[in-house]
């Protein structure tokens, strides 16, 4: 007489890689949007360059718009997906490491574009006109490998928000973000009203050039990695 067996389940690892393929489905968000956001970035950059005269630095704050699409991206990587992953009986855990992953590719392919732009921009005089879209000073100062952890670092934090930001909404509705929001505006405002009232903000300023932007970088590095836990704990429970 013969027994059936159930099938074998995949092991972690190869669940794990399915969460990454099924993330990167859609390789138009995760690789083509970003590098279409930093293309026009650039090429706006440029022409404003252009029509500024005179030969002094011309620094770019227009950078930053790649990264804080990766807050949406961090989003749209719980919402579209996480009913998916469910379905194909991926543990909510596998689904945190691989989704996680994948944001950390993405920040990692945007570090390395934001280097090749900062050297660009060293070989040719920020591109013959002083400008500067990439090269931001400060963050080179302790060196290039740390230039490109703060880029990763940032990018990471940024897709790790939108993350949990979806997750407490897939959780507890979209009451509970605009109270979190709220929370959180009230917060930076009250900050920002004591640091005023107390003509705190040389200190304020001082602190951030003394600590540096190497030792910046890794406090942000460690708030990453307390946010990705306080994601996970909320994604335990999360139902699709």
């Amino acid at each position: 007489m013969t027994t059936a067996t159930a099938p074998e389940r995949r092991g972690t690892g190869s669940r794990t890689l399915s969460v990454v393929r099924l993330q990167l489905i859609n390789t138009q968000s995760f690789v083509w949007v970003p590098l279409l956001i930093m293309t026009a970035t650039v090429v706006l950059c440029l022409l404003i360059f252009a029509m500024i005269p005179g030969d002094g630095l011309k620094p770019s704050g227009a950078a930053q718009a790649p990264l804080w699409y990766f807050l949406a991206l961090g989003i749209q990587a719980m919402t579209l997906t996480f009913p998916f992953s469910q379905a194909m009986s991926i543990t909510r855990r596998e689904f945190f490491v691989g989704t996680v992953v994948v944001g950390a590719i993405g920040a990692a392919m945007m570090a390395t574009i934001f280097l090749g732009l900062a050297g660009i921009e060293m070989a040719t005089n920020g591109y013959g006109m002083n400008g500067r879209i990439a090269y931001i000073e400060w963050f080179f100062e302790p060196g290039w490998a740390s230039a490109w952890l703060t880029y990763f670092t940032v990018t990471l934090l940024l897709y790790v928000i939108g993350f949990w930001a979806a997750t407490v909404w897939k959780r507890f509705g979209t009451l509970a973000i605009a109270a979190v929001l709220t929370a959180l505006g009230l917060a930076l405002v009250i900050a920002l009203f004591v640091i005023t009232r107390t003509g705190s903000w040389p200190a304020v300023i001082d602190w951030f050039a003394q600590t540096g932007p190497f030792l910046l970088t890794l406090g942000a590095l460690l708030l990453t990695a307390v946010l990705s836990l306080g994601a996970y704990a909320t994604l335990r429970k999360t139902t699709v």
